[in-house]
């Protein structure tokens, strides 16, 4: 029986409201904006089944051509407030446990929100690099937020 790991978790506020935050994380458009965890880094693929039950599959390309890709299903929908989802990387050394991501939306009442990210079942060594590559995720997001086209 493995121990018990902590969660990561990690909060930031978007100058957006909460609907237009959860629009990001559901919309395939604007998923492939934010989603990939580096500078030069694509999202050639991105499809969502927006349904409780339903599947998610995302793939990033970093600049050398190296691929990142893994999938999962939609555990939970409330909008703006709150989605789950599973996750399972497809490359078992980025990581062999499903994965739980779930983020909780809350409109501060100024135009602002606060998401709080929680992704459970990562090793030790896993939780630091996903902590890096959701902090470069949330770099983009912010920017996507605050572009017109948002």
């Amino acid at each position: 029986m493995s121990p018990t790991r902590p969660p990561l978790r990690m909060e930031r506020t978007f100058a957006a409201p909460a609907e237009r935050v959860f629009d990001a994380w559901t919309s395939v458009d604007t998923l492939r904006r934010w989603w990939p965890a580096g500078p030069g880094w694509t999202t050639p693929l991105a499809e969502v089944d927006v349904r409780v039950g339903g599947a998610l599959q995302l793939l990033m390309r970093d600049p050398d051509g190296g691929e990142f890709g893994g999938e999962g299903t939609y555990l939970v929908l409330d909008r703006p407030r709150r989605l789950a989802f599973s996750w399972q990387w497809d490359d078992p050394e980025l990581g062999r446990d499903r994965q739980v991501v779930d983020v909780t939306f809350t409109d501060n009442g100024d135009g602002t929100t606060t998401a709080v990210l929680t992704n459970t079942g990562l090793s030790t060594a896993e939780a630091e690099s996903h902590r890096e590559g959701w902090e470069l995720s949330f770099v983009n997001l912010d920017e996507v937020l605050r572009s017109p086209a948002g």
